[in-house]
């Protein structure tokens, strides 16, 4: 369990935000738009490539350590690499401990859990991104929803997980929240 928490953790702290930007010569990630070093800032840069590369990695990210672990110690390590590697990407070890909101590994880490409540969770998503589209809301419809989905399949220790994970998604849309219930989040594709 601490080997598959440890490299869960360091396969998510890796920011392929930033690292995708740098290559490509667009910047520092982390001074553009919202600062944030997901897909849904990268596509501020105008650079769709580069955003769908990195919404790709984030979420693969979760999911390979889910695959990992639960390959080399069940399904208790496959939670626990989960877990953790959604923690990398909030606090990575790279970056400071300053990450990301880590909506794609979230969603990554859930498809490699349980199939069907990850692509229920991503479904949820997308419907919400088309009918509103605003990311962050979007994300928090997906989250709030994951461990709903889960209990309804009546898989507990995913639902625990999803729960912890959900928290600190909405932990980390504070900000998003508040320009929400002002009106004055920004919709999904606008520069800043």
């Amino acid at each position: 369990m601490i080997l598959a928490a440890a490299l869960g953790y360091l396969l998510g702290s890796v920011p392929f935000g930033v690292v995708i930007t740098r290559a490509l010569g667009l910047g520092d990630l982390r001074k553009i738009g919202s600062g944030n070093i997901g897909a849904t800032n990268v596509l501020r840069t105008g650079h769709k490539g580069a955003a769908l590369a990195t919404l790709l990695l984030d979420s693969g990210k979760g999911a390979i350590a889910v695959l990992l672990a639960r390959a080399l110690g069940g399904e208790g390590a496959a939670l626990v690499a989960g877990a953790a590697a959604f923690l990398g990407h909030l606090f990575p070890v790279f970056l400071g401990f300053r990450g990301g909101k880590g909506v794609a590994t979230f969603l990554g880490t859930l498809i490699a859990l349980s199939w069907p409540i990850g692509l229920m969770a991503c479904g949820l998503w997308l419907l919400t991104a088309a009918v509103t589209r605003i990311s962050s809301l979007s994300a928090l419809v997906a989250a709030a929803g994951a461990p709903v989905l889960a209990l309804g399949f009546g898989a507990r220790g995913l639902a625990l997980a999803a729960l912890f994970m959900a928290a600190l998604i909405f932990l980390r849309h504070r900000a998003n929240i508040a320009r929400l219930v002002a009106g004055t989040e920004p919709r999904i594709g606008r520069k800043t």
